[in-house]
């Protein structure tokens, strides 16, 4: 009989061209997650995400699940899989869950970190896992503006252009702007992102920051439904997946 397997994961996205699996490239942490649970699996596996991470984008609590017919202990999964799989992906847990659940549409929310780096020197260190943004910011600014954010709304002015989503109406629930002195960081909790929906708001923020967008401007951007009103979309390797809420 097959069990459904939900397991939770955290990978450094900056050698993966994203989550999803592509024809063109195996370099993806779906196709290598697939590969290896293959192998555990004695036959193909296929995997199911709450959410597809862009590339260069990092989890810290991705979750996942996918069906196994092999008899392993579901505690064992774990270490199973990291044996095969690269250094930069690691599962965390595996829990069995019921064959009814899916890990994308009974997600009922997620929580992103965006870390901004503001100085005027980068740090080779930490280069793959922040955005590197040298003129000055107002965070009193950038946190004025977040609470327009807040609520239901429709966001397609901060959806990049190709996707296909039809319903563009989300609810972010909290989006805090964090002053950590070297870095300002953008923590956000919602039922739903558009196509790089988080990116975007960001990039919406920094222009707020330095003054090119008033911050009360961020209500009248939301209600023209016009993507050119909206900030850039900010670099990928500055955002993080958290946490998925179910």
């Amino acid at each position: 009989m097959k069990r459904n397997i939900k397991i939770t994961l955290e990978y450094d996205g900056t050698n993966y061209s994203g989550w999803q699996k592509q024809k063109n490239t195996t370099k993806t942490i779906q196709g290598v997650l697939e590969k290896s649970l293959s192998k555990i699996n004695k036959g193909p596996v296929g995997l199911t995400a709450a959410g597809r991470t862009d590339a260069g984008v990092h989890a810290l609590g991705q979750v996942a699940n996918f069906f196994i017919n092999v008899n392993i202990p579901t505690d064992r999964i774990p270490r199973a899989l990291n044996r095969l799989i690269p250094a930069d992906i690691s599962c965390k847990i595996a829990e069995e869950v019921e064959p009814e659940f899916h890990a994308r549409y009974d997600a009922k929310g997620k929580k992103y970190r965006y870390r901004i780096y503001n100085q005027r020197r980068a740090s080779v260190f930490n280069r793959n896992y922040v955005y590197h943004y040298i003129h000055p910011l107002d965070y009193q600014l950038m946190l004025e503006a977040a609470r327009y954010f807040e609520g239901t709304h429709d966001f397609v002015s901060f959806q990049s252009a190709g996707s296909s989503m039809q319903d563009t109406v989300r609810t972010i629930e909290l989006l805090e702007v964090i002053n950590k002195e070297t870095e300002i960081w953008v923590e956000i909790i919602g039922n739903g992102f558009l196509y790089n929906m988080v990116r975007i708001i960001v990039g919406t923020l920094i222009e707020i920051g330095t003054g090119k967008i008033p911050y009360n401007k961020v209500k009248e951007i939301i209600e023209s439904g016009k993507r050119e009103k909206a900030g850039f979309t900010a670099p990928a390797q500055g955002l993080t997946l958290l946490e998925v809420f179910y």
